[in-house]
């Protein structure tokens, strides 16, 4: 109640509607999303050896195929981020999904390496868009039951993953990798397909000051959830809205902050460049954005440098062991066992998309991060010395369980530590800073495992694991059952 008139938020708007046919559809979207971004990270671990043996690359170039994707994420979700909180979450998502699944087409054309790089860089650049998705659906989403629809929005990258691992399976050894990464674009064009479907995110556009477009999407979405919105006007929502404050200083600045006028404030909303960075390193947010970047950056490795080992320690072995010469009936049992291991081990992510559904909500995020990080450690530690290619897999296999399922929570987290104002921008460059470790992982997981480094490898690998737990240990805010927030504190 506002000067005696009834009012209410886009959060309570969002809790008497539910989860019904809108969110639905929104959940199907941005998990469409996740599946063509799943499928283009995941086919890394097939293509490369196969552009290796048919164009004699060296290591050092197949290892570049990987990393110049992620190098292309890295300006991708800088500058989607600033698109989306500037123009709008469709804009952002819109353009991602055009650019992906052009680039991604076209690399199966490919004439020669240079061109080759040069697209999948293209590719990585649109599928750094990935945030803004997620931030997309998060702000459809009522609070309450938040995180166990955000690790199921997670979960269709688990199925993009076991997707692709099929698809290669079915299409790689008769067909070849150009025809896997032909069929690999088609999600991304079906995204484009459903566009026109899509509205704007009513907390973006009450944080822009057009409250009457706000109303009119969540009329929209209570005229198909079948339900009626809450008496009264709609407020903008600039006050602060999670609760249940702690006792650090900083977790108090993150939950304060003073109402304005939307029409003032919009105009102060216009993020880019320096201005982006400078705000996610304010006073306010500076512990929380350095902390994030560091685990992102460790998730990052870890999640895509365990893919890749899933494929180069068989490979690795070979060329270290004592093998003698290998015939070409031994390579082709070695590439149906390659796509077996990593279809098996991309199963891992089941049992950890399951884990961090029961324990994201009930432990809290932070705690639900760092076991999983600390128990991955006992996983893979064993692989410092070589192990069959049976037990290597289920090493890699229980490894694969924690850290996607860390990787799923730190995703549920992010976006809820920053306001409406820095959020797509704020998870957008945390996950650039992630993608150096995207283009560090190759080095260690292909170039020391082929130079017979393994034990370097896996030690390198725990390390990163152990600081990534501590880091997550010293997070400011605990946001299980908070509210978002709309605006940075003053």
């Amino acid at each position: 109640m506002e000067d005696g008139v009834s009012t209410y938020t886009v959060d309570e708007a969002l809790i008497s509607m539910g989860f019904g046919k809108f969110q639905a559809f929104v959940l199907a979207y941005s998990g469409m999303a996740k599946i063509s971004e799943a499928m283009e990270m995941m086919l890394l671990s097939f293509v490369g050896q196969s552009v290796q043996a048919e164009w004699e690359l060296s290591a050092q170039a197949e290892s570049l195929i990987t990393s110049v994707v992620f190098v292309g994420m890295l300006v991708g979700a800088y500058s989607w981020g600033i698109v989306s909180d500037n123009y709008g979450r469709r804009v952002g998502f819109n353009f991602t999904a055009l650019v992906t699944g052009g680039a991604g087409l076209l690399s199966a054309f490919a004439p020669n390496y240079l061109s080759l790089i040069v697209l999948r860089f293209m590719v990585g650049v649109g599928l750094g868009g990935g945030p803004v998705l997620s931030s997309w659906f998060l702000e459809f989403i009522p609070a309450p039951n938040r995180g166990t629809w955000m690790v199921i929005f997670s979960a269709f990258w688990t199925i993009g993953t076991i997707m692709e691992a099929s698809l290669a399976w079915a299409v790689m050894p008769s067909l070849g990798w150009r025809w896997l990464l032909a069929f690999s674009s088609l999600p991304s064009f079906a995204l484009l397909l459903f566009y026109p479907l899509t509205l704007e995110s009513p907390r973006y556009l009450c944080m822009k000051g057009r409250i009457a477009d706000a109303v009119q999407v969540l009329e929209t979405m209570a005229r198909l959830n079948r339900v009626a919105l809450p008496s009264g006007h709609l407020m903008s929502g600039h006050r602060m809205e999670l609760h249940e404050m702690t006792d650090s200083s900083e977790t108090s600045q993150l939950l304060s902050a003073k109402k304005t006028n939307p029409a003032a404030h919009s105009s102060k909303t216009e993020i880019g460049g320096r201005n982006a960075i400078l705000k996610l390193l304010s006073p306010n947010l500076i512990r929380s954005s350095l902390l994030l970047w560091t685990v992102f950056l460790g998730h990052a490795f870890l999640y895509y440098g365990l893919v890749l080992l899933t494929s180069e320690l068989s490979h690795g072995n070979k060329i270290c062991g004592s093998e003698g010469i290998v015939t070409m009936q031994t390579n082709h049992s070695n590439d149906a066992n390659l796509y077996r291991n990593v279809f098996i081990t991309s199963f891992g992510e089941v049992p950890g998309l399951i884990l961090s559904a029961a324990i994201v909500d009930k432990i809290g995020r932070k705690l639900s991060m760092s076991s999983m990080l600390y128990i991955s450690c006992l996983c893979i530690a064993p692989l410092m010395v070589p192990q069959t290619e049976s037990l290597t897999t289920i090493f890699l296999f229980g490894a694969r369980i924690c850290i996607s399922a860390s990787f799923i929570v730190l995703h549920i987290y992010a976006p809820e530590i920053y306001p409406t104002a820095v959020r797509a921008t704020g998870v957008g460059f945390a996950s650039s800073i992630a993608r150096f470790g995207g283009i560090l992982c190759p080095l260690v997981a292909v170039g020391l495992v082929h130079a017979c480094h393994q034990t370097a490898a896996i030690l390198i690998f725990i390390t990163v694991m152990l600081v990534s737990g501590v880091a997550v240990s010293y997070f400011p805010l605990e946001t299980s059952g908070r509210k978002l927030s709309d605006h940075i504190a003053a």
